[in-house]
């Protein structure tokens, strides 16, 4: 049992619990997503994908340093392949990013994909109303960077920002237009490699060549996270582009359309669940013979299965 006021209260040991039990879908968790939900809304939520090994979480854990010395409380979602209930390794700049979980305004929690494709956990968007709830004022949502598509992070945030390489530059039109779109603001970290410039230049010559413009003309900083260089530029073009949100409002658009997503994303769900029952599945298993021998069209069975009760 959560102690919802505990919650609200920012206590890290009732926040940690309420994500376990929305990430281990335990009896509970829809029950505590209701409750939580009239106290969400408040925070800023950011998004950083890319490529794996651009160095995102030395990205996060640097945005995230600058931010609490401005008096910010900041939650941190880090997707990781592998799950840290089973045994699952931490990547190497999840473990240094832990060094922020001793700060009293932060809270930082790494969960699994989970099979989600798209980088982002399916459970990740409700612990991030969590995190909302209990009084964050940003929340930073560090996908893996790989799948079928990142428009997942983009549906979860406010903010999006796709961090690439120098090695990028030479494949730049290569890369999927998902990714290219979801961006605004885009970082080409370890900049003190060679083929920065090169990458700066690509990414520029690529969003000229979008046919749809927006208001928001997209920035490209150079950084070295490793060494902090460029993270002062990076957090003023978030809280700009936070700004340009408002005042155009667009962000009451992107939160609303969003939420939609949202409740697609639970109607599917919920369907799938009280859809199948035993005499559906039974009612499949008796006519796939039919179907694999060209009897029975799919399309027309499909259509029966929604008769069938």
């Amino acid at each position: 049992m959560i102690e919802l006021e505990k919650l609200f209260e920012g206590n890290k040991r009732v926040i940690s619990k309420a994500i376990s039990i929305i990430e281990n879908e335990e009896d509970s968790s829809k029950d505590l997503c209701k409750k939580i939900f009239p106290r969400t809304g408040k925070a800023y939520r950011i998004g950083i994908t890319g490529p794996p090994g651009a160095g995102k979480s030395t990205i996060t854990l640097r945005i995230t340093q600058n931010l609490i010395k401005s008096g910010f409380k900041v939650g941190i979602l880090a997707v990781d392949p592998t799950s840290p209930f089973t045994g699952g390794a931490l990547l190497g700049d999840r473990v240094r990013m832990q060094e922020l979980a001793l700060e009293k305004n932060v809270f930082v929690r790494s969960m699994a994909t989970r099979g989600s494709l798209g980088g982002l956990s399916k459970k990740t968007r409700d612990a991030a109303d969590v995190l909302d709830a209990s009084g964050m004022d940003i929340i930073i949502m560090e996908t893996v960077g790989v799948g079928q598509s990142e428009l997942d992070i983009a549906k979860a945030s406010d903010t999006t920002i796709v961090v690439l390489v120098p090695e990028s530059g030479d494949s730049i039109q290569a890369m999927k237009a998902g990714l290219m779109e979801i961006a605004d603001i885009f970082v080409v970290n370890k900049a003190d490699r060679d083929g920065a410039d090169e990458a700066v230049l690509a990414i520029k010559n690529m969003l000229e060549l979008r046919v749809e413009k927006v208001g928001w003309e997209i920035p490209v900083h150079k950084t070295i996270a490793s060494t902090n260089q460029g993270i002062d530029e990076v957090v003023n073009s978030i809280f700009l582009h936070k700004d340009y949100l408002i005042s155009s409002n667009l962000l009451k658009k992107k939160r609303m359309d969003n939420l939609i997503n949202m409740i697609h994303e639970i109607v599917s769900q919920e369907l799938k669940i009280n859809f199948w029952n035993e005499e559906k599945e039974n009612y499949l298993s008796n006519k796939i013979e039919n179907i694999y021998n060209r009897e029975f069209c799919v399309y027309d069975f499909v259509k029966d299965l929604f008769k069938y009760k």
